[in-house]
């Protein structure tokens, strides 16, 4: 379930996607984690909202920057704001 016109372009989108899968913004059930990940058939990659069994719940395009360098904030999660 990946939207053709949903593409993550920046860092900064990428963060604020990842904040709202973490409050739960998404109202998606059962969100166990996220994972940078490229379509077997094309290449393109994207990000996954994966399950607890390891079940695509949503995914998202992604820019090849951001799946370049938004590898640490995907696996570490985004800054907290103080």
């Amino acid at each position: 379930m990946i939207n053709d016109n949903d593409v993550i372009e920046t860092l900064e989108e990428l963060e604020a996607f990842l904040r709202l899968i973490e409050i739960g913004g998404l109202g998606l059930a059962n969100v166990e984690g996220v994972a940078l990940a490229t379509n077997n058939a094309n290449g393109r990659p994207f990000i996954a909202v994966l399950d607890d069994k390891q079940q695509l719940l949503l995914g998202r395009w992604v820019s090849a920057d951001v799946y370049e360098n938004g590898k640490d904030m995907v696996r570490y999660g985004t800054k907290k704001l103080h």
